[in-house]
C-alpha cells in the first residue's frame, strides 16, 4: 500500500485515472460543529492520497474538482456523511456518487451489520483494524498508525463495489441503490439545513 500525505490540497500532478475511492476524518460528528482535519482518497490501482487540513484552512481547488467532477465516480461508506461535510467545509456539491453501506442495506437483508469492518470480513476476508477511529485527528502530528488507519477505510472501496454491486443486480435492486446515490447530495444539504432527524417523507 503506497500512502501519500499532502497539505492543504492534491498535487498538481494527480491523475484520478477512474472511480475514486473516498472518506474524511473529523473531530466529531456534527458537519456543521466539529471540523474536518483528514481526506483520504484511494484510486483503483491501490494508491492512497492523504490531504491534511491545517484548522479551518479548507482552499482546496484541486481537490474540489476531483470531487465535483461528473466524468469521475467517488465511492463512499456512508456517503451522506462524507458528502456533509464536504459540502459544508469545502463549499463542493460531490457527485457522482456511489455508497457501500447504502448498498449493504439494501441487499444484506440477511443481517443488520453493515459498517465497514464488516462488509470487508465477509465479502472480502479482510480484518480491519478499528483502534484509531476515535483518535485525535485535529493533531499537529498524526501518528503512523492514523495514517494506516485511515489509508485502510479506503483501501477495499473498490473491491466491496464490485461485489456489492453484483449482488443488488442479482437481487433486482441495482436501480434502487442507484436512485439513493443520487439523492444523497440533497439528502447532505437538508442534514446541514437542519432536517437530519426529521423525515420529510412522513405523514
Amino acid at each position: 500500500m503506497a500512502i501519500q500525505l499532502h497539505h492543504g490540497d492534491l498535487p498538481s500532478d494527480f491523475v484520478a485515472g477512474g472511480p475514486v475511492a473516498v472518506d474524511t476524518e473529523t473531530m466529531g460528528l456534527q458537519p456543521g460543529r466539529d471540523r474536518l482535519c483528514l481526506l483520504q482518497l484511494a484510486t483503483a490501482d491501490g494508491s492512497v492520497h492523504l490531504v491534511k487540513f491545517a484548522n479551518r484552512h479548507y482552499d482546496a481547488p484541486r481537490l474540489a474538482a476531483v470531487l465535483a467532477d461528473p466524468a469521475i465516480l467517488k465511492i463512499f461508506h456512508f456517503a451522506r456523511f462524507d458528502v456533509a461535510v464536504l459540502h459544508h467545509f469545502l463549499g463542493v456539491r460531490v457527485a457522482p456518487i456511489w455508497c457501500t453501506k447504502i448498498a449493504s442495506k439494501l441487499v444484506r437483508t440477511y443481517t443488520d451489520r453493515h459498517g465497514l469492518k464488516e462488509l470487508t470480513r465477509e465479502l472480502l476476508g479482510v480484518e480491519l483494524q478499528k483502534q484509531e477511529q476515535s483518535s485525535d485527528w485535529g493533531a499537529d502530528q498524526l501518528s503512523d498508525a492514523q495514517l494506516r488507519y485511515a489509508a485502510s477505510d479506503v483501501l477495499h472501496l473498490h473491491r466491496l463495489k464490485e461485489r456489492l454491486e453484483a449482488m443488488l443486480e442479482r437481487e433486482g435492486r441495482l436501480h434502487l441503490a442507484s436512485a439513493c446515490f443520487g439523492f444523497l447530495p440533497t439528502r447532505a444539504e437538508l442534514d446541514i439545513a437542519g432536517w437530519g432527524e426529521q423525515d420529510i417523507f412522513a405523514h
